[in-house]
This record gives C-alpha cells, sequence and structure tokens, in this order.
C-alpha cells in the first residue's frame, strides 16, 4: 500500500461543511484490490488483539455488530485505514470520530478522509495507521510498537495545540458565532474578520496596554505602586550580588522568598528560606534570569489567584503545588506513581490535571527535607514536590470564587486599574480570603498579564468558571460577532468578471472591499498579491486585512478541493454555472460531482443570507433543494418558468428583459439599467458579460445600505481594460487590425467568446489557441471544434506549463478537433511560444482583421501587446 498524497482540509469542504477539519489521504491498495480483510489470514484476530479499543467503532448509525464485525465479515483496507487512524488519535487524547473511504475514480485507488483535531497529529496518524495496517497484513504487529505512536502523538497535540487559555477564549468566540484565524504557530489568534478584528495572544488582548503588561512584567514596579496606593504587600528590595543579599536577610529576617525580577510562572522562585545556605542557592537559580532579583518576606498562608477581566472580579482559585500524602507504608516514588493514576491527570493539558515528573525543583525540595524518593514519609504528612503551584507541573487548583470577601473583591477590581491590566491574574498567600486580607495577615506576591485560565475553567475541586466569557463579552459587546460582509462566488466561467464587477459596486457605495481573483488579490483596489489568487491562502489575506469591511472572494474548485474554505460562513454566495472543466482532476468524474463541490459555496450561506443560482443551468438550480438559506435566482429569460414560479412565491430575482437589467422582487419589476449603457456588455454583444452582471446587481442589491444609484454608477463607470478586467474581453486597436485578448480556457468559455466574436466587426477572424494540458482529450478536441467554427484562421500556441503532456501530444488533439469540425479551408499555423504566435499574427494581419488570442499568462500576453501598441503609436508620431 502506498500514501499518493495527503491533504489538509481547513475549511468547509467537498467531504463535508459542517467537519471543516479533515485529513484527505489517496492511497493506492493495488496489491489488496482484490483481498479483503476476512481473505486475509488471521488479520481480523491481530487488529483486535493490537487495537481493542476499536471495539467502540461503529460504521454507521444504524450499524450494530461494529467495526470487528465489519472486519471478520470482510471490509477494505482503505476502510481499516480509516478507522485505525481515528482511534490512534483518540487514544492520544484527542477525541475524533468522522471518516470516510471513497474510490478516486481510478483503479485501485482511494480517498481516506477522516477529522482531527490538531493538523499535523492528523497528518502523523494517517502515516502510522497506514504502517500498522501494513504490519498487521504482514503479521508483523508483535513487532510494532503502537504506544510510540500513541505518546508521539500526545507530544505532536502539546507543541501544536493553542494552550488551554487561549483555547478557552477561542472555543467561547466559536460558541457566539465569532470566526478566528490562527495568526501563528503559538497562541497569536486573530478574533473577527477585517476592520472588526480583535486579536489575543494566550490571555493578552489587542486592547491590553502595553505599559500595563510591562509594569505588571517589573515584579519592583509592581510592589512599589501597590504599596504606595496601600495596598498590602510583602517587605523586601531587590539585590544584585551576596552583599546585598546579606543586608536583605539582615533588614528582613528569615523567612524569606527570592525570585526574578521579571520572571513568570515560578521559574527561578525559590520559597520559605530560613538559612544562609539556602539564600546563596536560591539567588544563584534567580539570577539564571536576570542579575537583579527579589528578596521578600515569604509570608505564610495558601496560595490564591484571583482573575480581573475587564476591571471586573471573575473568579478565584485556591493553589497547591505537586505533592504527594504519605501513608507511612510506602516511598515517595510510589506515591507518585500512584497519584499520576489519577484518570483526571494525564500528558501536558490533555486532562484536567498534569502529570507529576521528577525533576531538579523535586530533588531540591527532597533534599531540603532530607528526603529521597525511597524515603516513607509518615502517614498524612503533605510532602511538596514543586516550589510553586502551577497546574503544568501538578499541581491542583480549588475553586474558592464564592468565598471571596466584598473587600477583597473592592481591592482585586483596584489593583486592576492601579496597574492598568483589563486581564489580570492577582496571586495573594492569605490564611483564606474570606476575611479581608489586610485583617488576616494576607499579602499580594504578584501581578500578572496573561494569566492562566485552566485553574479556572477546569479545577480539580469545586465549580468550574467560564473565564473566558467576560475576555469574549469585552473584546466583542453583546450582539457583535466581528464579522463583515462576505460575498462568495464560484462557477465554472465568469467567476472573475462577477467578481470584479461585484467589488466593484460596493465600493462605489463607499465599502473598503477586499477581493480575491485568478489575477491576483487587491485592497481597495490596489494589487497585493499577483496570480492566481481563488484558494483559502488569498481569501485568508483579505479576511485578515484590517482595513477592509467588505469582501468578495473568488471560489474555485481547485483550492476548496486542496484546502477548504478559509471561511466558515458567507452572506451571499453566486454559482455562476456548472459545466465540464477539470474534469478527471482531484477524482472529479463527473458533471454531477463537479456541482456538489461547487455547492460547497453556497452551503456555507448564514441562515438569512441568500444564495443566488443561475436558474437558466439545470445543476446549479438543483442546488437549491439542498439549502437552508434564502434563494434567489438569476436568467437570461425573464419568462423562465422557474424564475416565474419563485417570484410568484415572493422570492427575489435578477433577469435579462426587453433590453433591461431588472431585479424581480415577487411580482414588482425594477429596471436598473438598458444594457447598451453597461461597458463590460459591448452594446450587448457580449452575452457572457449581461449573464455576468446579473448575479452582481442582485448580489448587491441584497445589502440595504447598497442603492440602486450605487449600482447604477458602477454598472455605468466599470470599463472593460486590461486595469478593471485584465484577460476578459480586452480589445486593442492597431493600425491594421483589432487584437482581443482573453483567458478563455475551457469549451464552455470558447463557446461565449465565439459567439461574441461572431457580432464584432473585423475579417479575417483569426485565432490563437491553445490546450491547457491536464484536461481530457476530448475537451482539448472540443477546444479545436470551437475553434473552426468561430475563427477564419488559426495559430496554435502551447502554455509555459504543459501540466502532465508533450507539447506535441495537445497541439495533435487541436489539430484533430479542427479537422473533424472544420467545414471550409482553414489555414492552421503551429508556432509555440505565445509571444512568438502573438507577433506572427501582428505582422502578418490583413487590413481589417480581428485577432484574438486565448491568454495563458494573461499579465505576460496583455503587456506584450500593450508594448507592441506603444511601438506602433511612437512609430505613427515620429
Amino acid at each position: 500500500m502506498k500514501i499518493e498524497e495527503i491533504k489538509i482540509l481547513r475549511g468547509p469542504n467537498y467531504w463535508s461543511v459542517r467537519r471543516p477539519k479533515l485529513i484527505q489521504m489517496k492511497l493506492n491498495l493495488e496489491e489488496l484490490e482484490e483481498r479483503p480483510t476476512n481473505k486475509i489470514d488471521g488479520f481480523p484476530e491481530r487488529i483486535e488483539e493490537l487495537m481493542p479499543t476499536l471495539y467502540e467503532h461503529r460504521c454507521s448509525e444504524d450499524d450494530k455488530g461494529g467495526f470487528f464485525l465489519r472486519v471478520k465479515e470482510g471490509t477494505w483496507m482503505g476502510h481499516v485505514i480509516e478507522h485505525i487512524a481515528l482511534e490512534l488519535q483518540t487514544l492520544a487524547g484527542m477525541e475524533c470520530g468522522f471518516g470516510r473511504t471513497r474510490g478516486t475514480g481510478k483503479h485501485a485507488e482511494y480517498f481516506v478522509v477522516f477529522d482531527y483535531m490538531e493538523e499535523d497529529a492528523g497528518v502523523y496518524a494517517a502515516r502510522a495507521a497506514v504502517r500498522i495496517a501494513q504490519a498487521l497484513v504482514d503479521a508483523t504487529e508483535k513487532d510494532y510498537d503502537i504506544d510510540a505512536d500513541i505518546q508521539k502523538l500526545r507530544e505532536i497535540r502539546e507543541d501544536t495545540r493553542l494552550g488551554p487559555s487561549t483555547g478557552s477564549i477561542v472555543d467561547e468566540a466559536v460558541k457566539r458565532g465569532i470566526p478566528y484565524i490562527r495568526l501563528n504557530k503559538q497562541s497569536l489568534v486573530q478574533l473577527g474578520y477585517g476592520v472588526h478584528q480583535k486579536r489575543i495572544r494566550a490571555t493578552i488582548a489587542s486592547t491590553t496596554s502595553t505599559i500595563a503588561v510591562d509594569i505588571a512584567g517589573d515584579k519592583e514596579e509592581t510592589k512599589n505602586l501597590l504599596d504606595a496606593a496601600q495596598i498590602p504587600v510583602p517587605k523586601g528590595t531587590t539585590i544584585r550580588d551576596e552583599e546585598d543579599l546579606k543586608y536583605a536577610i539582615k533588614k528582613f529576617g528569615y523567612p524569606l522568598v527570592i525570585k526574578p525580577i521579571d520572571g513568570n510562572h515560578g521559574k527561578g522562585n525559590t520559597t520559605n528560606i530560613t538559612t544562609y545556605e539556602q539564600a546563596t542557592k536560591a539567588l544563584e537559580a534567580a539570577q539564571k534570569y536576570g542579575r537583579t532579583v527579589i528578596v521578600e518576606k515569604f509570608i505564610t498562608g495558601f496560595d490564591f489567584r484571583v482573575l480581573v477581566v475587564n476591571y471586573k472580579f471573575i473568579c478565584a482559585a485556591l493553589r497547591t503545588p505537586a505533592s504527594v500524602v504519605g501513608d507511612g507504608e510506602h516511598n515517595i516514588q510510589w506515591l507518585i506513581e500512584t497519584t499520576n493514576k489519577d484518570p483526571r491527570r494525564g500528558y501536558g493539558h490533555e486532562k484536567v490535571l498534569t502529570q507529576i515528573t521528577i525533576d531538579q525543583f523535586t530533588q531540591k525540595m527532597l533534599d531540603e527535607k532530607g528526603y529521597t524518593l525511597e524515603t516513607v514519609p509518615p502517614k498524612d504528612e503533605l510532602v511538596l514536590l514543586k516550589p510553586t503551584a502551577n497546574l503544568s507541573t501538578g499541581g491542583t487548583s480549588t475553586d474558592v470564587t464564592d468565598e471571596v470577601h466584598p473587600v477583597n473583591i473592592f481591592m482585586a477590581e483596584r489593583i486592576a486599574r492601579i496597574i492598568g491590566l483589563d486581564i489580570c491574574g492577582i496571586d495573594i498567600m492569605a490564611p483564606d480570603l474570606k476575611k479581608p486580607i489586610t485583617e488576616n495577615g494576607g499579602a499580594v506576591l504578584e501581578v500578572n498579564a496573561a494569566p492562566g485560565f485552566r485553574m479556572h475553567v477546569e479545577p480539580a475541586f469545586g465549580l468550574p468558571r467560564n473565564a473566558a466569557e467576560p475576555v469574549i463579552d469585552m473584546l466583542f459587546p453583546k450582539g457583535s460577532t466581528g464579522r463583515i460582509p462576505i460575498i462568495a462566488i464560484t462557477g465554472t466561467n465568469g467567476k472573475t468578471t462577477t467578481t470584479r464587477l461585484t467589488a466593484h459596486l460596493c465600493k462605489t457605495a463607499g465599502k473598503k472591499v477586499g477581493y480575491t481573483t485568478s489575477d491576483g488579490v487587491y485592497i481597495q483596489n490596489q494589487l497585493m498579491m499577483k496570480g492566481d489568487c481563488t484558494g483559502p491562502v488569498s481569501a485568508t489575506f483579505v479576511l485578515s486585512d484590517p482595513t477592509v469591511d467588505f469582501a468578495v472572494l473568488e471560489c474555485a474548485r481547485g483550492g476548496l478541493l486542496k484546502s477548504g474554505l478559509a471561511f466558515d460562513k458567507c452572506d451571499v454566495a453566486i454559482v455562476t454555472n456548472v459545466t465540464a472543466d477539470h474534469m478527471g482532476l482531484g477524482g472529479i468524474q463527473t458533471l454531477e460531482q463537479m456541482a456538489r463541490v461547487k455547492s460547497v459555496i453556497p452551503e456555507t450561506v448564514r441562515e438569512n443570507g441568500f444564495a443566488i443560482l443561475n436558474a437558466d443551468d439545470d445543476l446549479v438550480y438543483k442546488m437549491h433543494e439542498e439549502l437552508d438559506c434564502n434563494i434567489a435566482f438569476f436568467s437570461m429569460d425573464e419568462n423562465n418558468p422557474r424564475i416565474k414560479k419563485h417570484c410568484k412565491k415572493g422570492g427575489y430575482a435578477v433577469v435579462y428583459e426587453n433590453g433591461y437589467v431588472s431585479i424581480l422582487k415577487g411580482t414588482w419589476k425594477i429596471r436598473v439599467l438598458k444594457v447598451i449603457d453597461i461597458p463590460i456588455t459591448y452594446d450587448g454583444k457580449a452575452l457572457h458579460n449581461i449573464m455576468n452582471t446579473l448575479p452582481s446587481v442582485l448580489a448587491a442589491y441584497l445589502f440595504r445600505d447598497i442603492s440602486i444609484d450605487d449600482i447604477r454608477t458602477g454598472l455605468s463607470t466599470f470599463v472593460p481594460s486590461p486595469a478593471q478586467t485584465p484577460g476578459r474581453l480586452n480589445m486593442f486597436e492597431f493600425k491594421k487590425c483589432k487584437f482581443l485578448a482573453d483567458f478563455a480556457h475551457n469549451p464552455a468559455g470558447l463557446e461565449l467568446l465565439g459567439n461574441f466574436i461572431s457580432k464584432m466587426d473585423g475579417t479575417p477572424k483569426v485565432g490563437i489557441i491553445s490546450g491547457t494540458g491536464d484536461r481530457r482529450d476530448e475537451d482539448i478536441r472540443e477546444l479545436g471544434r470551437l475553434s473552426a467554427k468561430y475563427f477564419d484562421e488559426i495559430i496554435i500556441r502551447c502554455d509555459k506549463n504543459l501540466r502532465g503532456r508533450t507539447a506535441e501530444e495537445i497541439v495533435n488533439l487541436l489539430v484533430e478537433g479542427i479537422n473533424e469540425a472544420k467545414t471550409r479551408d482553414l489555414p492552421i499555423e503551429i508556432i509555440y511560444n505565445e509571444e512568438d504566435a502573438i507577433m506572427h499574427a501582428y505582422q502578418n494581419a490583413k487590413q481589417g482583421s480581428l485577432i484574438t488570442i486565448m491568454c495563458d499568462v494573461v499579465s505576460e500576453a496583455l503587456d506584450f501587446i500593450k508594448n507592441l501598441k506603444e511601438k506602433e503609436d511612437a512609430a505613427v508620431v515620429a
């Protein structure tokens, strides 16, 4: 068995709109094509012994026998690999349960699809599942270390997942319908889109004062500010060497605390210092993080953390360092191992509690008591194993929110204001928080920016508190989702022109538009990225831009199949058409499958949004049957029965009627503009651009703050040109001829282009054509047939990227198509290079001829033609 490719889907996709996080693995299972699991000796028994927990798997909702019964009865290896990949992740603490296995349309080739929580873990699980399946087939599973795979998955999860604090904020945002974008592999996350976005890094928000973070990071500065505000803090000072240490000991006396001045998470801290030897060791430990350290009087009591968000008290927790309790019979090593067997403890942050590890801090704590790991502590003795009460080192937390005295709540909120932190963790040492700490001898030890939420969200004891909710309330007041309007556009032909026109209409209405096309990414008409930018990376670029308040996104087949969509919901989706292009690529073999790909976009429309569908296209029209949003249609025929039926029920539509683009609202008609007044239609000759105009007009109209006058102005100012519509009916006037540059690259596009050319003046009509190498033979031949229908002379060129074929293969297929369809003498020339072909056509142009080029790289072809035009104009002037 061989892995052909692995794709990571990160958004709504061909397999599932509701499950955005999927791994798609393409497998070649040639040697097992005729060997289901019941034909492999001993396979059912071996897999049951190696992975007994697969017993719980069901292969469908009505499956009564379970996965192992299917294996015994006989199932295919791709299905087995799917379930192994899911179970590996589950055993590593990542609950996953969705999977699909389907043929790609090629012999012995399969798509194995399954969900993941962390994408790197999903990829590892895919590869490991294949290795395990091979071992089971080869009967070498006893030598396979599956526990190593599970541990590796745990490590990948901990290395790549959002931390529990950041994760809780993101989860709360998702529950509120607020989208997010992870901006790096650490904890920097964007919540919301465009101008409405906010950012968080761990629990520091974009609203958090940098001065406050800086103050909180300087423990001495913090203590001075609090002391000046009559907040009880430990007496202490800063020191830099042993002379300073001796002075501090003399001034404050034992017990002491020594810690870095700008440390965090307890790093370099030593508490309850009672001897000079301990003090010098503590000084050395603290100075690993900076020369200047803090010496403070050690306050006895319990370690409490108080959380304040948006200057309001939220919750409080009692923190206990990692520890074991003696039973008078077993040594400390045994007690640690037994404590780690608690099902609530896991690796890293996978569970409520973290397993206790034995490290240098543990050894130091034991040394100070004169203990070793072999020591048997007396019954009920609490043996502390870490110097600080961090959950990440095995500590525990107990919620005490309801016990906090009102005076302490007032003090905590006041501290947040004094430091200026809108998300603030306050460390207090006190006998309890039931009484004001000014009365029970307690003190404020630290004020923390980026406080951890895990102790509050998942306490070991007491009531869990949703610490993330007030953060989201602060960043996005009730009712705000942080979203910007999104219009998503897909289809086989017309996507780019429809996208550009739609963006232009919205820009005319005053929107700050970001849009993606097959030519590039534009932010307010400024080109930011060049090339085919119709995938999720480009869409994310627009949605991440803080200047954009409106997004228009062209969504092509390729990006959707490769990675899924970049957004979970859009406001309006347009599907222009579905025709035979890119067939046989990405496992898409039929037009019905291609329609399923395109239907992903309208399926993401929010409940109150609109899907605008082509009522003249059967496959596109049929999409409305599966949608839960509002439906609107467009048609080149106002008498289309589908339009009449829809509008009779009060629905929206836009049609071409009596020379007008008209919006239909039920039985009402709004005539927007005459087609002859819309430049991109070339006085109505370019029928395909009338088609492209229709959904653009309706999409803009559906937004209440875009008026009919805005739309009319936008339509009349959208002029076909290399600047506004590069590669779409770009006309150049030369002395002897006209050049028409267009990106038509499939039969449906060439048919529409040919229809336009036939209405244009100019003879002979010369076509510079090409075929795309990764298309089917029949599709390339059809380009030849259509060329013979519409052109009087043909020049065949080749694209720079031949996509898996030779130039000769492509040329031969085009010639075959031309010869099949030609009804007259039709001159054919073959000039492989595009620029050479253009130059040949220009130099040999007959007076009054119309030369049409199907562009390869649009920008390069346009630049070459413009350069010819400039040289000709310069020669005339000279």
